[in-house]
């Protein structure tokens, strides 16, 4: 459950703060939420996958973790992925 090449090079344009940005948090929270986003439907569907399942909630983790760091370093930049991403904080 890859993101496709061609939506993971989109996601990170959008996001990347520079051209070939591909490290900052805001592309890493990006990609994890697409990830997230697709894992879930995967779920939704497959309700007894309990690997994938650890996968989500590993993802969730690293997400949060990267956020609350954000947040800590640039509130501004983190209010503003926050509501692009349309994340409920």
């Amino acid at each position: 459950m890859a993101i496709a090449p061609d939506r993971k090079a989109e996601i990170i344009a959008e996001h990347a703060r520079e051209a070939g940005d591909t490290g900052s948090p805001e592309v890493q929270v990006a990609l994890l939420t697409e990830d997230i986003r697709n894992l879930t439907e995967h779920l939704k569907v497959h309700r007894k996958d309990f690997a994938s399942r650890r996968g989500l909630l590993t993802m969730v983790g690293r997400r949060s973790k990267l956020l609350r760091y954000l947040r800590g370093k640039s509130p501004e930049r983190y209010a503003s992925l926050i509501q692009k991403l349309g994340l409920r904080r």
